[in-house]
């Protein structure tokens, strides 16, 4: 067997498992994808979340938050009683005390209000999405988007990674592994959110730790939000018009990939917030060992 033999066997192997490959990505991506990225209150219905949380004020998380608010109150009351001798400046008690009711009504209503707050999100989400579909008259999703980009890419269902195509064809696999990784540690730090509710809420009840709130609900906007966005961009990868698979078309889905990986690090920017940009967490760990 000739040199150019041996190469061209070695070519269509390599060609072959990375064919594999990224079929076994598109086939088991995307579908989930779809689930995890647009979530919805039901991500509140399994056993460890309402249990943990609490079913009454008197188990779960809503245990902890009320025995806070006890020490909370507590704390206030031997404050107040020094403040005559130390002359420091403590709210008045019927401040302290309609607060008090208030946070004590919001807390223990706080699964109540994760579960409208994650179904209001999730209808604009998906109302962004259906003004996208009925505009292009098509269903939007991850797994449709890999019909999209199968049809950009593969020629005669083949493919070769030495080509262009195929380098572009790695990148974008390779980028929705890295939304698959970004899009489950959301999931899960939005499940870490909402258990944290309660004890966030009461957090309010002292200006000294009302900061703790703040820095919670600027994470949490940035989480959900971001949902959103998403939804926009896939409309405008969907919407937009690829001509003769033209190499400007096929670096746009580049683009496109990029900025679904990049989403929610543009709108913690905005909103401060948590980061799940897996690249970016990776980073902030290699300069915090340098």
């Amino acid at each position: 067997m000739d040199s150019a033999s041996i190469i061209e066997s070695i070519t269509k192997t390599i060609n072959t498992l990375f064919q594999n490959l990224f079929s076994s990505i598109d086939n088991n991506i995307y579908s989930v994808l779809d689930d995890i990225t647009f979530i919805n209150k039901d991500i509140l219905y399994d056993d460890f979340t309402r249990s943990i949380i609490g079913y009454s004020s008197h188990n779960g998380i809503l245990l902890i938050a009320n025995s806070l608010i006890m020490g909370f109150s507590i704390y206030y009351a031997i404050r107040y009683l020094f403040s005559e001798y130390t002359n420091s400046q403590v709210e008045r008690p019927y401040q302290f005390i309609f607060k008090l009711i208030i946070i004590t009504i919001i807390t223990n209503s706080s699964f109540f209000i994760c579960e409208k707050v994650l179904e209001i999100n999730f209808y604009i989400s998906g109302g962004i999405k259906w003004v996208g579909e009925n505009l292009i008259g098509g269903k939007i999703s991850f797994e449709q988007l890999i019909i999209k980009i199968n049809t950009v890419f593969y020629v005669d269902t083949t493919l070769n990674v030495f080509s262009f195509d195929g380098m572009i064809k790695s990148f974008t696999s390779l980028g929705l592994l890295n939304l698959l990784f970004s899009y489950s540690l959301r999931y899960v730090m939005i499940k870490v959110f909402i258990i944290m509710t309660p004890i966030m809420i009461i957090t309010l009840l002292n200006g000294s730790t009302a900061w703790i709130f703040k820095t919670w609900m600027k994470s949490v906007i940035s989480l959900l939000f971001v949902q959103s966005i998403i939804s926009i961009i896939l409309i405008i990868i969907f919407s937009s018009n690829y001509i003769d698979n033209n190499i400007f078309s096929k670096l746009l889905y580049v683009g496109s990939i990029y900025a679904l990986i990049k989403a929610n690090t543009y709108t913690a920017h905005i909103f401060g917030g948590f980061v799940t940009d897996v690249s970016s967490n990776i980073m902030s760990i290699k300069n915090l060992i340098k």
